[in-house]
Formats: structure tokens, C-alpha cells, sequence
């Protein structure tokens, strides 16, 4: 019984194996083949399948062996990478005989898909290649080989991390045993196995034919494995661009096995996902993007990757939300996840200024950018847009909570009603989103980031800030907390500690205690100080980058932010003198 809702089936002959073939989409659209891993079937795809049906003409098939294709009799030499790749043009010349296919390939799926586009024969057959969790065995054979001739600390090292995690394959080279494991209990709980450690949604997948379909597909890996290791081919060099994807938590294949491959694929465009192994049943919305994205590109004659970012391969296609995003340190970062080719939530109270940060954001390279107006103090308005966030764009892989408010004036001159319009927007606004959003990250299972942008004041007290400093310093411990409850979700937190930074805070501030002329004298007082500082908000952005990168703890950002961090440690008494001086407004 298919998952593929609506998919129209046919069957197609190649030699004695009948192939199960589904289709969605339009067939007069460019077409998109995927080929799946194992032990997996073609319903591996489904949920990638259907965010693609909108736009291309999407092909599925049960590779032999799988699914509701017919194995080969007998088994042994039945599985070789030649015959797969018989398999697959006939696929391609049923479904696009006129014009050449975009292939996507996932474990084993990625394996022969290598083969199908470094061979002669496909030549004008595929138009691109997206591999995922899959490398080249002839890559993979000259991989070893380099390692073993020319023999380093490193090296070695790679060899032996890379073997450690093939431990899989030497046990499926075991005569029957593997069959015997997937007919019986390892068939049986392979659903919950891949729910427990791969955090895979419960659901329709597995298909019912899990068992035949793992014990048939041992044989890919008799059948080619031992043979292409020991003898690669040296002609290995892919005639199409490839899409390298590379899930950062895969636990089968090192990320080094990689290194190099510019050398056999030279049209080739880097993505990294922080994910685990099976990301087509996790991660269905991030490879739809960037599958279509790479598709689209190559037809169109363009770069395949827009994002001119340093960290274009670790963010492009990712779902990155930021509050207070219409100016100030929120729009510089919301533009500097843009040029990294992320997919952008502008969030701002201002409407506009929201608009013009996220037209802004597709104009520097944001994969897509929406904005989204709300008051990050308000709890209900907050869930009505994680719930909207999550149904409309995805789960959220990167939180900024950015949003605050200046408020400057002595303890007390500041009213309960000043407390509350502080912490509102600096405290609960940045509990809301870690709340909502973050909960989201770990029901998915898959790990994410957030970033709260604290404060230097969070450990620099002022007898003239006591709300603000007391709401960033909240920020500061909140994300400490967080930070330790959510490591083993494999969810960062960090806090981003600027100093003084020439934003547009200071012309919103307030200041109590005063009356209106007074506060606009400080207000443009204020400015001016910030101004003549000149540190500018990209540099705050390029910190918040980096610390999803890093993992990092805690960031303090700008030369007086840092001293105060160090002297809040080392010498805290002196902190607490300076915190008696009088502002300079």
C-alpha cells in the first residue's frame, strides 16, 4: 500500500526485474528523480516528494529488490552497479525521453546515483545530481587508498573513524545472518529504532515490506562494495553539477570522507545540515528548497548558490527567525543570515519596517523572506505565530530573540508600570520565543539554535540602568539554563553580550525621572555617543553567526563589552565602583 498520496503508478520492464515507478506533478514539468537508500523503499520520499509536485514532475521508483519492484533470481551479481544503472535509464527514458532528469539520491540511493552520473552512458540523460548521505565508492576506494600510501596522524585517524562508523557493513557481508536479523525482531522494531535514535516521525514509514526490501538490499552492498573499493574506477568524474548535502549528526559517514571532492566533481555546490542520517524523513522541508533551488538554477543557467556568505553551506535553505528585525542589530542579522542563503522570518512590531527588512533580505540572497508583525511581549500573539511559523514555513532551525527596549533612569524613578513594559518586551519576549519555538526544535528532534541577544550590561551594573540590566541580566542566566537543559537535544543556546553599538535603540529610549524636553536632550545626547563609537551592527551579526557555528556559551561582542565580562570575573569590586559614576548624557 503506497503512501504517495495521489501518485500515479506504472510499471517498467528492464531485462527480467519489473520496476515499481510513481509519478506526481505536472509531466510536462522538469523532472526530478529519487532514488532511495536502504533498507529503505521509494516512500522514503514522500514527504519531500509532495513539496516538490508543485513545481516538477516528480519520479519515484522501488529500486530491484524493494518495494513492489521484482528481485533479481538469483540474488548474488543481481545488485551490481551496472545493472542499477540499466535500471535507472530506463526509468528516465519511460518517464523523460526528451529531456534530461534531475536526480536526488539518499544513502544507497546516492551510492549508484554517483555511478549513474560519472558514467558515459547517462551522458545528456541528467541535467544535475543531489547526493545525500551517499559518496561515490570509487571516491570513496581512492579515499582509502590516499590514506594508506601516504599515511599521516590525521589520516590514520580519518581511516579509522570512517571505519569505525562502517561497522554496518562488514555485518551485512556475514553469510544469512543479516537476513535472519531482518525477517525476525530487527525488522520487527526498525520502526522504533528509527523514532528513538534518528527521531523519525511515527507514521505510514517503514512500508509493511521493510524486512524483504533489507534482506534483498544486502546484496548492494556484496555485490560492490569489496569490488570497488579494491579496484575504483580512475574515470570517476561527474559530467553534471552536483549538490553535495552533508547532515552534520550523520553516525555512518564521517564528513571527511568528502574532503577533496572538488577534485572528482568539479561543478560541485556544498550544503551542511545539522542533522542526523535519514533527513528525507526529517528534514523534508530544507531539501524540497534545495532541491528545487539547485534544479532551478541549473535550467536557468544561473549560480547554483546565490548566498555569497562565509557560511553559505552552513545556513543556505535553513529557517531562521528573528524578533525585532527592523532595525538595529535584528535587520543586520536577519540580512547577514540572507547572504548566507537562509530562509528568513523578519519579525518586528513595525509592519513596514518589517516589509522593507525582508524585501531586502530576498534582494541579498535569502533563499525566500517573509515578514511577520507582532509584539514579542504579547504571550497569545506569540503562539499564534510559532503555530502559523510552523504550519507555513517549517520548524524554526535558527532563533534570534533580538527585541528590547531601552529604559535608563535611577531605581527610583522607575515605575511598576516602566518594569513591566521592560521586561515584557526584553524578558518575556525572549522566554515566549525560547518556549515556543524551542519546543518545537525538540519535538522534531533534530537539533537547532538559539541566540538571545543579552547585553554587557547583563554583568556591568549602572546606578542609571537598574531595569534594563537587571532584564538582560535575566536574558544572560536564562540562556545558561537553557543551554544546559537542551544540550542533550543537541539544541545550542548562546548570549550575545554587545557593548555599545551604533543602533537606533537609543532614539526609542526612555528615560524616566525627567520630563519630554529633558528626555530628548539625552535621547540625541545619547545618539551621538553611540554614533561617535561607530561600532557597527553587521559586526554584533557576524557574532551571532559565528556562535551558532561554534556552539558558543556566551559572546560578549565589542573591546568594552569583553572588559567588562573579564573584569566582572577577575575583579567584580571595580565593576561596582564604576557603576557609581554618572552617565555621560
Amino acid at each position: 500500500m503506497t503512501t504517495l498520496q495521489g501518485a500515479r503508478e506504472r510499471r517498467i520492464r528492464t531485462g527480467e526485474i519489473e520496476l515499481c515507478v510513481a509519478e506526481l506533478g505536472d509531466p510536462e514539468a522538469p523532472t526530478v528523480v529519487l532514488v532511495h537508500g536502504y533498507p529503505d523503499s521509494k516512500e522514503v520520499w514522500s514527504e519531500v516528494a509532495a513539496r516538490l509536485a508543485d513545481r516538477f514532475h516528480v519520479v519515484l521508483y522501488d529500486v530491484r529488490g524493494h518495494g513492489r519492484s521484482t528481485a533479481p533470481k538469483p540474488l548474488r551479481g543481481g545488485f551490481t552497479l551496472e545493472k542499477l544503472t540499466d535500471d535507472f535509464l530506463a526509468v528516465v527514458d519511460a518517464v523523460s525521453p526528451d529531456r534530461p532528469v534531475h536526480l536526488v539520491g539518499h544513502d544507497w540511493g546516492s551510492v549508484q546515483s554517483w555511478e549513474f552520473a560519472t558514467v558515459a552512458r547517462t551522458k545528456g540523460r541528467i541535467a544535475s545530481f543531489t547526493s545525500m548521505s551517499g559518496p561515490s565508492l570509487d571516491h570513496f576506494g581512492h579515499w582509502i587508498k590516499q590514506r594508506t600510501t601516504r599515511p599521516t596522524p590525521r589520516r590514520v585517524g580519518q581511516l579509522l573513524g570512517q571505519g569505525a562508523k562502517s561497522w554496518y557493513v562488514y555485518l551485512l557481508h556475514t553469510p544469512a545472518l543479516p537476513e535472519l536479523a531482518w525477517r525476525g525482531p530487527l525488522g520487527t522494531r526498525w520502526p522504533k529504532i528509527l523514532q528513538r535514535l534518528e527521531k523519525v516521525p511515527a507514521g505510514d514509514y517503514p512500508t509493511s515490506s521493510l524486512p524483504r526490501d533489507a534482506a534483498n538490499g544486502a546484496w548492494l552492498y556484496r555485490d560492490n562494495v569489496r569490488a570497488r573499493l579494491g579496484r575504483p574506477r580512475t574515470d570517476a568524474y561527474a559530467h553534471v553539477p552536483v549538490q553535495l548535502i552533508t547532515p552534520l549528526g550523520d553516525a555512518f559517514l564521517s564528513q571527511r570522507l568528502y574532503d577533496g571532492l572538488e577534485a572528482w566533481a568539479p561543478r560541485l555546490t556544498r550544503r551542511t545540515l545539522p542533522a542526523k542520517h535519514w533527513v528525507p524523513r526529517t528534514r523534508p522541508d530544507q531539501l524540497a528548497s534545495w532541491i528545487s533551488e539547485f534544479a532551478t538554477s541549473v535550467d536557468s543557467g544561473t549560480s547554483a548558490l546565490r548566498a555569497t556568505g562565509p557560511h553559505a553551506d552552513r545556513f543556505g535553505g535553513q529557517l531562521v527567525l528573528v524578533t525585532g528585525a527592523g532595525s538595529g542589530i535584528g535587520r543586520a542579522t536577519a540580512l547577514a543570515f540572507a547572504e548566507a542563503g537562509a530562509r528568513v522570518v523578519v519579525v518586528d512590531r513595525d509592519a513596514q519596517a518589517a516589509a522593507q527588512v525582508a524585501d531586502l533580505a530576498r534582494r541579498s540572497g535569502a533563499a525566500r523572506a517573509w515578514a511577520e508583525t507582532v509584539d514579542v511581549g504579547d504571550e497569545q500573539a506569540m503562539e499564534k505565530l510559532a503555530e502559523r511559523v510552523a504550519a507555513e514555513y517549517g520548524v524554526v532551525d535558527v532563533l534570534v530573540n533580538n527585541a528590547g527596549i531601552g529604559l535608563a533612569g535611577s531605581f527610583l524613578d522607575t515605575s511598576t508600570e516602566d518594569w513591566r513594559e521592560v521586561l515584557g518586551v526584553n524578558l518575556w519576549g525572549v522566554v515566549h520565543g525560547c518556549r515556543l519555538f524551542g519546543r518545537q526544535m525538540a519535538v522534531r528532534g533534530q537539533g537547532g539554535h538559539i541566540v538571545n541577544i543579552a547585553s554587557a550590561a547583563a554583568f556591568q551594573p549602572s546606578r542609571t540602568l537598574p531595569a534594563y540590566s537587571t532584564s538582560k541580566a535575566a536574558v544572560l542566566m536564562l540562556s545558561e539554563c537553557l543551554r544546559a537543559e537542551l544540550a542533550g537535544k543537541e539544541i545550542g543556546v548562546s548570549a550575545i553580550c554587545p557593548g555599545i553599538v551604533d543602533t537606533g535603540i537609543t532614539s526609542t529610549a526612555r528615560f524616566t525621572g525627567v520630563d519630554a524636553a529633558e528626555e530628548k536632550r539625552r535621547r540625541r545626547r545619547a545618539a551621538r555617543l553611540y554614533g561617535m563609537r561607530g561600532y557597527p551592527p553587521r559586526k554584533v551579526a557576524d557574532a551571532v553567526l559565528r556562535a551558532v557555528v561554534r556552539n558558543q556559551a556566551v559572546v560578549p561582542v565589542t573591546p568594552e563589552a569583553r572588559g567588562a565580562r573579564l573584569i566582572s570575573r577577575v575583579s567584580p569590586g571595580l565593576l561596582r565602583g564604576l557603576a557609581r559614576l554618572d552617565p555621560p548624557w
